[in-house]
């Protein structure tokens, strides 16, 4: 008998990229797993990613949780990584832990992470030291990312960022493009490459491909994300084409 488990996000209002990611790894798992998986979100306004709408957004994150409490997910993440690592080094910790204790007060026992952490517990389950990255965020944005993962204690040797401001045309972007941007990201000495550090910047069909390429581990926020999800309900990490992280490896 199949087990069925409720996946909870909280998104940024025009995100569109998670809700499709998410769910396609995971039916992607269903093809060869018996579990069985239903998608349920919170949003949270944002239209521009500065750090002022950020901010602004974070806010809202309680009642979002607290909205997800009340479906009784089995498993809750945000899915926004730029508007945690811009409030500051370790923010993550601090925001898992604020989430936490809403759904608790909802009376929800389920675990609580966020895509930012994700990406970092996804790099260190990989033994990752020297990365490279892609992100579609601008310059002053992408080197507070860029900070924050080397704060964890993960060198970034190069970051490259495609300065789009407006949200939506993120999630517009093409994500076989990456495959041809990763050939201007140095990621000689690298042992990781992040293909998208963004959870809105598409890019799940390209991971495998650039992993395949260039002979290099490759992963995204939302490859991080469903790791997280999956090590958080006890199950078995593996997703078909979704790169080294969901191999099973």
């Amino acid at each position: 008998m199949s087990q069925n488990f409720r996946i909870g996000q909280i998104v940024p209002s025009s995100n569109t990229t998670m809700e499709t990611e998410i769910p396609a790894m995971l039916r992607a798992r269903e093809a060869i797993r018996p579990e069985r998986f239903t998608f349920h979100s919170s949003r949270m306004r944002m239209h521009k990613v500065t750090k002022e709408e950020l901010v602004a957004m974070n806010k809202e994150g309680l009642r979002c949780a607290a909205e997800l409490a009340d479906a009784r997910v089995d498993v809750m993440s945000t899915a926004c990584l730029v508007a945690i690592m811009a409030m500051g080094p370790g923010y993550h910790r601090e925001t898992e832990r604020e989430l936490l204790e809403a759904a608790r007060a909802n009376h929800c026992m389920a675990p609580v992470m966020t895509s930012a952490g994700a990406l970092v517990e996804g790099l260190k389950i990989m033994g990752a030291r020297r990365i490279s990255l892609m992100a579609p965020y601008m310059r002053p944005l992408t080197d507070l990312v860029v900070a924050y993962i080397e704060n964890e204690g993960i060198e970034v040797i190069d970051s490259l960022c495609f300065e789009i401001p407006d949200n939506l045309e993120v999630g517009l972007r093409d994500p076989m493009q990456l495959v041809n941007d990763v050939r201007g990201l140095n990621t000689e000495g690298a042992d990781v490459v992040v293909a998208s550090a963004c959870v809105q910047m598409p890019s799940l069909p390209a991971i495998q491909r650039i992993e395949d390429m260039l002979g290099i581990r490759t992963v995204s926020t939302a490859v991080c994300t469903v790791r997280g999800m999956l090590d958080r309900l006890k199950l078995e990490p593996i997703v078909p084409g979704a790169g080294a992280l969901l191999s099973g490896a």
